[in-house]
């Protein structure tokens, strides 16, 4: 069986860390491609690559891959006999031995003569490295360059599955989405599964085939970065993924009304009802402007090509803060006050959802 159809499945999967329960009996399909565990520090996704690794075992569930089953129904196949490759965070090269000696490490011995050094070639081409990195020490390498040596050691063995574990957290901004989108191409490449922890939404988003939104021990959705973020399950979904805010309002047919005023929802909904409420769909005007709400500029964080701006509408009985997107040369000052209104269609949950 080759990497490129053997996939992973999670089946009520449970561990605990004493009185404190990580995973709750969580489920997961990965049938192929990259799935990316989306979630904020503390939700349990580290400790279910861990247990999928085999470094960890679980109280209950199983874990297969492919048709085998590697934890639960009384079989734990140790780590070394899953076929995985495992990315840590910070590659953990091993600083003794240079690039090449880093990408063989996991091969038979057989495959370190001739054979092994043409797999050594192989992987530093799949993941975008000149040949001539092979003779350089880990301290020699930038960042990003490490995390393409520790994929291609990983892939090395031709695993069934890689698991990588916040590969790109310690990067730079501009470093980190290159070597993101290395690693992809470098997992497509190769047909291989692959399963990408990460607490960041965009990263999870813009390299993964699915994604898999955590917290608590639990998962939340599972679905295509597309459907993730256009129709979110839950409130708690589309606070996390697209940082929108939530607002009380009270719907008739295809209408909400709430501190916002009347705006249009995208599907029917009766009675009380949360509006997700994105900060692409926040337009931030003069005060006066007609048609718009004042509002209170709480808080600016400038980006350069644009800045994001938090701000609570004045004037309302409840506590309303919105998050806007406005250009770098339109950023209001913390303190001041100016105009909001909400544009298009907005997401609308129960408030109640039983």
């Amino acid at each position: 069986m080759t990497a490129a159809n053997v996939g992973l499945r999670v089946t009520g999967l449970t561990r605990s860390f004493g009185s404190l329960r990580v995973l709750d009996g969580v489920d997961l399909d990965v049938p192929g491609g990259i799935t990316a565990v989306l979630g904020a520090s503390g939700c349990g996704k580290t400790t279910l690559l861990r247990l999928v690794a085999g470094f960890l075992e679980p109280d209950a569930g199983t874990i297969r891959l492919g048709g085998r089953v590697v934890a639960g129904d009384g079989r734990a196949v140790p780590a070394r006999g899953r076929r995985i490759g495992y990315v840590p965070q910070e590659g953990a090269l091993f600083p003794h031995l240079d690039v090449a000696g880093n990408v063989a490490f996991g091969l038979s011995s057989g495959r370190r003569s001739t054979t092994g050094r043409r797999r050594v070639e192989e992987m530093l081409e799949l993941v975008e490295l000149p040949r001539n990195v092979a003779t350089r020490q880990p301290h020699e390498l930038s960042g990003g360059q490490q995390q393409r040596v520790a994929l291609a050691r990983a892939l090395a063995p031709d695993p069934d599955v890689v698991l990588l574990d916040e590969p790109f957290s310690s990067l730079d901004a501009g470093l980190r989405e290159e070597t993101g989108r290395s690693v992809a191409r470098a997992l497509r490449a190769s047909e291989t599964t692959a399963v990408l922890v990460t607490h960041d939404q965009g990263e999870a988003l813009s390299l993964a085939d699915q994604v898999a939104v955590m917290a608590q021990g639990r998962f939340l959705q599972v679905t295509t970065p597309a459907e993730l973020y256009l129709h979110p399950a839950s409130p708690a979904v589309a606070s996390f993924v697209g940082h929108a805010a939530l607002v009380p309002a009270q719907a008739v047919g295809g209408t909400a009304t709430s501190a916002l005023g009347p705006v249009p929802v995208r599907a029917a909904r009766e009675g009380r009802v949360l509006l997700a409420v994105r900060p692409e769909q926040v337009a931030v005007t003069a005060k006066d402007e007609p048609g718009c709400l004042t509002a209170e500029v709480l808080e600016v964080s400038f980006f350069g090509h644009d800045a994001t701006v938090r701000v609570r509408v004045v004037g309302s009985d409840d506590l309303v803060e919105l998050t806007a997107r406005v250009p770098a040369n339109g950023v209001p000052q913390p303190g001041t006050q100016v105009g909001v209104r909400v544009v298009g269609e907005v997401l609308a949950f129960p408030e109640d959802p039983s």
